[in-house]
């Protein structure tokens, strides 16, 4: 088992994407990745979230509150492994083998393969590469001959995993109605108050948490960044404790908690007047991050009900050999794979991005992406585990099978990061403050004239216009937040299916997922279709793709 090589549109990918140095190392990188990830990590994964989760040590023998977190020791090889092979430290540092920095590409592939296995473990790397990203990008040189080497760590010094403490009880997703108080004292800060949905607490050796000093206005504009240390430099607690460990419904491998700062010290990050701004840039990489995730497990669930379909037999025939499962296995298939390049394209662009690269243009559609795709990615998930499920009938309800954790696991990714609601309001709002919309109509037009489009995407384009023209004249404010969740999904339609079209190029089989594909998403599902598209091109679509077939 190697997921990796089981995989060959992520190899084109990464062809595309690395030059041919950079690719040579990376593909071997990850053949190694992809087999631990689909062997050790996946026994691991099963394990931790069956019978190894962690658990709070609130007390000492003495009645002490130590607020420790206990992990398995298999959890913590994982950590060891993944971390080790630079997926977080290959960003901001050399490669020892190329002497040279890597990308978020090579990073976003490794958590797509960790993702089909350990999704939950998933949650601190993003966490420890979103902090990373905010002391690289923003922190003051001290603190980052303090704190940098130890987080982006491959094992040469020792390891902090990061965090970002963000949810309040009273605000949620309301981040301006946050409450904890940072008091100056000296060259830095005391934090007082409360985080209700702090992932990764406990295991975390540095927390970015926002806070508001004293004097400053209510809202987001008067938050400010601050790193936390979470113990002192001796060893012992700087302030801060938990209250409890969530019981969540998946992705059991990470702690959440809730946590309670009293006096916790804290250094400044950046322009005190800029930490709402910084912490956003940050959630845009956790939303990419969240994006990876799904399309692992989208990947992961495709597996399991292909070689379900494969193996299983069921009056005298295989699974397989029957026409709706087929056409089951080719959406699958088209759907994950287009979707997986289409993330990859945000991915490349995002580098652009954080590496100062990329234009305002740029800018703003990677951030329109990041909505979409997040959004998009996240229902997905949710879809491919319920089909792998009902490939496997009753197994797939049982706990002997991956299929009941895949759901459990996917379920947070719609939540996580922002929900529908919450990214459609973010496209609206880049579409009043940037005109959006525009952009992203213009850009799909120039591509789509140089492609064979067809004329129901082009009836898309224009539909879509015309939707994003009502609501930019629309004067009422329930009207325009109405129909921005809309807007959003016309948008990923159109976009994914360019990126099929660009695909298509690329070989015969490329063609036929690319023809399922447009299949699928522009195409009344009610119609008859005579030709049972979806069934005449399973053997080049889900066959092929099988090791060793």
């Amino acid at each position: 088992m190697n997921f990796y090589l089981d995989d060959p549109n992520l190899g084109r990918l990464l062809q595309k994407y690395l030059d041919p140095q950079f690719f040579e190392w990376a593909e071997k990188e990850c053949t190694e990745f992809g087999a631990m990830c689909a062997e050790e990590i996946d026994e691991r994964a099963a394990h931790t979230d069956r019978e190894g989760r962690p658990k709070l040590i609130k007390y000492n023998r003495y009645g002490e509150d130590v607020s420790k977190v206990w992990v398995n020791e298999g959890y913590l090889k994982t950590v060891e492994q993944v971390y080790n092979k630079g997926i977080v430290g290959y960003v901001h540092k050399n490669i020892p083998d190329l002497g040279r920095r890597g990308n978020y590409v090579y990073a976003f592939t490794q958590g797509y393969l960790l993702s089909q296995a350990e999704p939950g473990f998933y949650c601190p790397v993003t966490l420890t590469a979103a902090a990373a990203f905010l002391l690289d990008h923003y922190g003051s040189e001290e603190l980052k001959q303090a704190y940098l080497r130890q987080l982006i760590s491959t094992g040469e010094v020792e390891r902090f995993e990061g965090a970002t403490f963000l949810t309040e009880r009273q605000g949620g997703s309301d981040v301006g109605a946050n409450e904890t108080r940072a008091v100056a004292e000296g060259g830095h800060y005391r934090l007082y108050g409360e985080k209700y949905f702090a992932s990764n607490a406990g295991m975390c050796g540095v927390a970015m948490v926002l806070a508001r000093r004293e004097g400053v206005p209510s809202g987001t504009k008067g938050l400010s960044l601050f790193l936390v240390p979470w113990e002192k430099e001796n060893g012992e607690k700087n302030g801060i404790y938990i209250r409890r460990l969530k019981d969540k419904l998946g992705v059991r491998a990470v702690p959440s908690a809730e946590v309670v700062f009293d006096g916790a010290k804290a250094y400044l990050v950046g322009d005190p007047a800029k930490g709402f701004y910084y912490m956003m840039e940050a959630l845009n990489l956790s939303r990419v991050c969240n994006a990876v995730a799904s399309i692992g497990i989208m990947r992961r669930a495709y597996r399991e009900a292909r070689a379900y379909a494969l193996r299983r037999t069921a009056f005298g025939h295989r699974l397989a050999d029957y026409p709706m499962v087929k056409e089951t296995l080719v959406k699958m298939a088209a759907k994950q794979e287009v979707e997986t390049s289409a993330v990859f394209r945000l991915a490349r662009l995002f580098d652009r991005t954080a590496f100062g690269k990329a234009d305002k243009k740029e800018q703003i559609m990677a951030r329109l992406l990041i909505a979409l795709l997040k959004m998009e990615t996240a229902e997905q998930a949710i879809h491919f585990a319920h089909e792998a499920i009902e490939m496997h009938g009753g197994n797939g309800y049982i706990e002997d099978f991956v299929t009941p954790r895949l759901l459990r696991d996917a379920q947070v990714l719609t939540a996580w990061e922002g929900t529908a609601n919450i990214l459609g309001l973010e496209v609206l709002r880049l579409m009043r403050k940037f005109n959006a919309h525009e952009m992203f109509i213009k850009e799909m037009k120039r591509k789509t004239s140089v492609l064979q489009a067809g004329a129901l995407l082009s009836a898309g384009i224009e539909q879509l216009e015309e939707t994003c023209r009502f609501v930019m004249e629309a004067k009422d404010e329930a009207a325009q937040t109405y129909h921005c969740k809309r807007i959003a999904k016309q948008m990923v339609k159109i976009f994914e299916s360019v990126v099929a079209l660009e695909d298509a190029g690329t070989g015969e089989r490329q063609k036929s997922v690319v023809e399922a594909f447009l299949q699928l998403t522009w195409h009344d599902p009610l119609c008859i279709d005579p030709e049972m598209a979806f069934v005449k091109n399973f053997d080049e679509i889900v066959l092929e793709t099988v090791l060793g077939n």
